[in-house]
């Protein structure tokens, strides 16, 4: 088996330990997660993914001065 199998069946057992409510909520997660990775690969395989990320990158511009924005350090801190 490969390391990323060898972890995902780590991770499995570990979630059948818990509660129905908390394994649909990481499922949940999980595909979440998906969707937003395959969300990206069709952005990026867009030839108009260039406008798109430029406007993008101005609407995070204005947040960042509208003061809407944290720093990624402070979230990062958050994690640990």
């Amino acid at each position: 088996m490969s390391a990323a199998t060898d972890a995902l069946e780590t991770v499995f057992d570990e979630l059948t330990q818990l509660s129905q409510e908390e394994q649909e909520h990481f499922a949940h997660l999980v595909r979440r997660k998906l969707e937003a990775e395959k969300a990206w690969e069709r952005a990026f395989a867009d030839p108009r993914s260039p406008e798109a990320l430029s406007a993008m990158a101005r609407e995070a511009r204005r947040e960042r001065e509208a003061g809407k924005t944290q720093p990624l350090d402070d979230l990062l801190e958050e994690k640990d």
